[in-house]
């Protein structure tokens, strides 16, 4: 039995251009219980015929989830994985099994040390190998999975130039486990892991593509609006070896679980108009005619009959029509979205405005996963809500500390030492300085070692003064900035521990503490290492326990997105104008974060400095609306409400 069933996968006139099976959920977290769940099914099911399964293991982000499932249906619901033998997909080369990096040490973390598997029965590339050695264990790693009887499910996560496994463009279709050299891509998305891009292994010890084709059923998953592009390309493109995964198209049996930001770009979903008739609802219509306008490169108001005919949408125009009274239905609507002022415009009627006339003067909570996502997503309206008298107050969720260079924690020991002899202050000369113990613990730290207490204090303290110099520029006093310091963060290492009853309850007393009218609150989901995502499902977590409290049910919720990625202007619903003064300012306010200035530690995909992306951005966003024909600015902010 099969979650996923291939059989009552019907094709449709909206699924046409997919050449894949592919399914799309909602939310990540059904996504991972349902994979879970069909894993599961076959390990029972095979465990009933007295046989073993054997199941193709992935590492990355979107595989962690559904080990989490899985650990859950053993702990709880008595599955066992005695039958189980799993060979997993790749391991960096070369690479110590110990290592916070390794393979080994992420499936013992995340699955194998919380269930019953015979460890006998684990199979993982070998990264300690000298390289004499490798060819003869890729062939006997082969010959192990025919002895096994084969792969029965190989779960599968998507890189972003369509890597499967390891297996970067131009690998064969018929490839089997090798060593590998990484595309740089790939190793500029695994800088994060490795804390910086020069740490990461070149090379890697990967199952082929022919080995992957040969399991009997193939599952993939992909979370977040990051992988969008390449699940369009691969489920709807030509199959060609500079996108690996496209091969999967010649499987008999493969899936495509996506989450609804994955697959946003798939035409079924982007733009089903051009593939049949649609249901059309407000949103729809209001997706429609902006893409129709983007399209054709005329403003909104300029649209005519024939171009809704012409690109599908002629229903469209039979029912709404004419054209005439669309256009002006969506750029009224566009036109409502835009305001200068985000906290409310007091003394007017807001009946169309994004945001309550009332109060005038609200109380503002903005929850900055980091220590500058603050000023680098939303800083011009940060500066707005403080200038029209707002009481604003940050929340800075995590430390931050793990993105700091040691380069800079070195300068800043020296700094207090050298303050120290300067005054008289040091109470033992005698003693080892902080400059010696910090240079000293820095310089015998291995490449992914975790930071000393000290020196993890140090890189905390400097985010933090940054945080605040940001802050006092842009107008509030340090009373109203509050560093929650959540514990999910405070690892020191890229992985970071599970959501914990206290982050949400450090969340709720904030909260409760100020009772906001407004929270703006991270809403993106493609920083390299996943903390924006965490950051916003403990905020959802403590509204959804406060939702029953009076003063939380006035309280508006706005969702902005950072230096990766920006809402797509039909999800706008209110886009605040920057003037050049304001954009400039706004620069400044994150140029106080100078560890993170020229070169970030943790730049993600995008090697531009933070403050280029914002502002390309914001400009890009103000460029849009000034081609749908509305209002000319110089930049834009936007945001997204969240009701709860």
């Amino acid at each position: 039995m099969m979650v996923f069933n291939r059989k009552n996968w019907k094709k449709s006139q909206f699924t046409v251009k997919e050449k894949i099976h592919t399914e799309v959920f909602e939310s990540s977290e059904e996504v991972s219980k349902l994979i879970a769940k069909e894993i599961a099914i076959i390990i029972r099911n095979r465990a009933s015929e007295g046989k073993s399964c054997v199941l193709g293991l992935a590492t990355g982000s979107s595989p962690i989830s559904i080990y989490k499932e899985l650990i859950r249906l053993h702990q709880e619901e008595g599955l066992s994985f005695r039958n189980v033998i799993s060979f997993n997909l790749d391991e960096y080369y070369p690479m110590q099994p110990d290592e916070l990096q390794s393979y080994v040490r992420f499936m013992d973390e995340h699955l194998f040390n919380h269930i019953d598997m015979d460890k006998k029965n684990v199979h993982i590339p070998d990264g300690t190998l000298s390289k004499d050695k490798i060819q003869s264990f890729c062939e006997n790693y082969e010959q192990r999975i025919n002895d096994a009887g084969g792969i029965d499910v190989q779960l599968l996560g998507i890189g972003r130039t369509g890597h499967i496994g390891f297996n970067e463009p131009g690998s064969l279709k018929n490839s089997e486990t090798r060593i590998i050299h990484l595309d740089h891509i790939t190793r500029l998305d695994a800088a994060s892991d490795f804390f910086k891009e020069e740490n990461v292994p070149t090379k890697a010890i990967t199952m082929g593509i022919g080995t992957i084709l040969k399991a009997r059923r193939v599952i993939l998953i992909a979370l977040g609006e990051g992988k969008s592009a390449i699940i369009k390309r691969a489920v709807e493109g030509d199959i060609i070896d500079q996108i690996p995964a496209t091969f999967l198209q010649e499987h008999t049996n493969v899936v495509f679980v996506v989450d609804a930001a994955a697959g946003a770009e798939l035409t079924r979903i982007a733009t089903p108009w051009i593939l049949s008739d649609v249901n059309w609802n407000d949103q729809t219509i209001k997706r429609a005619v902006i893409w129709l306008s983007q399209k054709l490169e005329k403003p909104i108001l300029k649209l005519t009959d024939r171009d809704y005919s012409d690109y599908g949408m002629s229903d469209l125009i039979v029912n709404d029509g004419p054209a005439y009274n669309i256009n002006l239905k969506i750029f009224n609507e566009l036109q409502r979205t835009i305001t200068g002022w985000p906290g409310g415009k007091p003394d007017v009627d807001d009946s169309h405005r994004p945001e309550r006339a009332l109060p005038a003067k609200k109380k503002v909570i903005i929850f900055s996963p980091h220590p500058d996502d603050d000023v680098i997503s939303m800083g011009g309206t940060f500066i707005r809500l403080v200038d029209q008298g707002h009481e604003v107050h940050v929340a800075y969720q995590t430390s931050g500390n793990i993105a700091v260079f040691d380069d800079d924690v070195i300068r800043f020991a020296d700094f207090v030492v050298d303050i120290e002899n300067h005054f008289g202050n040091r109470a033992d000369k005698d003693d080892i300085s902080l400059y010696e113990r910090v240079k000293k613990s820095i310089q015998e730290k291995k490449n992914g070692d975790v930071d000393s207490e000290e020196v993890k204090l140090i890189k905390g303290l400097i985010r933090k003064s940054e945080a605040k110099a940001g802050a006092r520029y842009v107008g509030i006093e340090d009373s109203q900035m509050h560093f929650l310091d959540l514990p999910f963060y405070e690892t020191g290492k890229v992985k970071k521990k599970p959501i914990s009853d206290e982050d949400i309850k450090i969340t709720i007393d904030l909260i409760r503490k100020i009772k906001p009218q407004q929270i703006y609150v991270a809403g993106d989901l493609s920083d390299p290492h996943g903390t924006h995502r965490v950051c916003l499902s403990v905020v959802y977590q403590a509204l959804e326990q406060l939702k029953d409290e009076d003063f939380i049910k006035d309280c508006w919720v706005w969702l902005y997105r950072g230096a990766w990625q920006e809402w797509p202007i039909d999800e706008i619903d209110m886009a605040v104008p920057l003037s050049p003064d304001e954009l400039f300012k706004k620069r400044k306010a994150i140029f106080k974060h100078q560890s993170q200035k020229d070169s970030a530690l943790f730049p993600g995909n995008d090697e531009r400095e933070f403050w280029v992306r914002a502002e390309e951005r914001n400009k890009s966003t103000a460029k849009k609306y000034d081609q749908l024909g509305l209002a000319e600015y110089e930049a834009m902010e936007a945001f997204k409400r969240y009701h709860f």
